[in-house]
């Protein structure tokens, strides 16, 4: 694995004089934020080494470097998810070559289904916390200290100064924002009344497919985290409804300009 996190890292920095800190991963309601980069290099997911391709609808598919602002930025447009057949090594490959070429704050956004009763279908949760009920961790195996410690420690998985900044943009352009703890499942399916109200019990805010195992090795790997989730559609006790994947598309874009808006202030400030 080494060899490869190595071998990836050293095409890209081929590819540009300099490595940015910063990077991005733009799940569901962040796909607007492309339109705010000056790009300078974008590189097809198919044409870097040892990298999967995503197969999601809605997701790209592409590694961009460019500027935000005044920051440079790297920003992967499509992720890699669980259920698409792919192991937890390859899920969260992206993270570790992220680590190699020196990246130091990631930011993340994905679509959830809110469990809380005060959350509402387009509202923006920033995540706290997770919950991890993916059936692979991602750190299972033969642990190289060159990545991380063995056991490292979650108690901050989500950076509190990001958070707080994260709030201050929020308030002061007027953009309501939730705040709660991100249940992450293995999917594809979406979420039964009994499993909404299942992980609602047990601590949940919202559930979601994604970002939990990114995080992780984020941490693993010393790199501070943000995320922010998009709640796209509602497992509330009484009023859990049908969904499907091109509604919760719908609900992400509706709320992409306020996800883009406290995204592209946090990052350009930090």
């Amino acid at each position: 694995m080494l060899e490869k996190i190595r071998q990836t890292a050293a095409f890209l920095k081929d590819q540009l004089p300099k490595m940015p800190e910063t990077a991005i991963i733009l799940g569901t309601g962040l796909g607007e934020l492309v339109n705010h980069i000056a790009i300078e290099k974008e590189i097809p997911y198919k044409d870097i080494p040892n990298f999967p391709v995503s197969t999601v609808e809605g997701h790209s598919g592409k590694l961009i470097f460019g500027k935000l602002g005044s920051k440079d930025i790297m920003a992967m447009q499509g992720r890699f998810h669980f259920y698409e057949g792919y192991d937890m090594k390859q899920v969260t490959f992206p993270v570790r070559v992220m680590k190699e070429i020196g990246i130091k704050t990631l930011f993340l956004s994905n679509a959830a289904g809110g469990m809380n009763p005060d959350f509402a279908i387009g509202d923006l949760m920033i995540i706290r916390d997770h919950i991890n009920l993916f059936p692979e961790h991602p750190l299972r195996g033969k642990n190289f200290e060159e990545l991380g410690v063995r056991f490292p420690d979650m108690s901050e998985a989500y950076s509190k100064e990001l958070i707080k900044k994260a709030l201050k943009i929020a308030d002061e352009n007027n953009i309501k924002v939730q705040q709660g703890v991100y249940v992450g499942t293995q999917g594809p399916t979406f979420e039964t009344p009994a499993e909404y109200r299942y992980f609602h019990i047990i601590g949940g805010d919202a559930v979601g497919m994604s970002t939990v195992p990114e995080v992780i090795v984020a941490r693993h790997s010393g790199i501070n985290v943000f995320a922010i989730s998009v709640i796209t559609d509602l497992g509330v006790e009484g009023i859990v409804e049908k969904v499907s994947h091109e509604e919760v598309q719908k609900a992400a874009a509706s709320a992409q300009p306020k996800m883009t808006l406290i995204m592209k202030k946090l990052v350009e400030t930090f």
